[in-house]
């Protein structure tokens, strides 16, 4: 495989906009410009929170696991990028919508029913997953919001969507893992 990035910067991007892999220009701003950015910074996100594991995994093996799911989710994110680059280009696959639903529904067995509302802590595993959960969220308003003026593929849509919820399953699972306790929600005391 030969050099892909040859040169860093490139100068023309100084007027605000920037030039998509089949040549068109488009402002900085343009809500295709605003997901890749989402998904980006949504995968910086996640690499925190997988060498984060990583770290962790040597005392708490169990997270191997955790590593082992999200590690592929990294790469897919990345092609997703490359999807919204390239509006011919198809790399994600319904198979790995079926293989993050697989996992859900794994680990909800090991976790047992949600009774509470629980908030982002406890750990900073648990409070990075949760970190990622919502910027999975955000990229996923973006890539909706790109949806509704130029149609992405349903297999994008789905994959983003799951993967919050596979994030908060996660950070469950760290928690249990980890034997840390969920922050439960409580609600505002109602005024006298």
């Amino acid at each position: 495989m030969g050099y892909r990035l040859s040169k860093i910067y490139t100068r023309t991007g100084d007027d605000g906009q920037t030039s998509l892999a089949d040549g068109r220009r488009v402002n900085k701003s343009h809500p295709r410009i605003e997901a890749i950015g989402a998904l980006d910074e949504f995968n910086s996100q996640l690499g925190l929170l997988l060498a984060d594991l990583q770290e962790q995994q040597k005392k708490v093996t169990q997270l191997q696991e955790v590593i082992d799911v999200l590690t592929p989710c990294q790469h897919r994110i990345f092609d997703m990028g490359g999807e919204l680059s390239m509006p011919d280009y198809q790399a994600l696959h319904v198979s790995e919508i079926t293989r993050i639903e697989q996992a859900i529904d794994q680990w909800n067995v090991l976790l047992g029913p949600l009774k509470e509302f629980i908030l982002p802590g406890g750990s900073h595993l648990i409070a990075q997953a949760h970190v990622c959960r919502s910027s999975a969220r955000n990229a996923e308003r973006r890539c909706q919001a790109l949806h509704s003026s130029e149609a992405l593929r349903p297999e994008m849509l789905g994959y983003i969507n799951r993967l919050s919820d596979l994030l908060f399953v996660a950070a469950r699972l760290i928690a249990q893992y980890q034997d840390c306790a969920e922050i439960h929600w409580q609600a505002a005391e109602k005024p006298l």
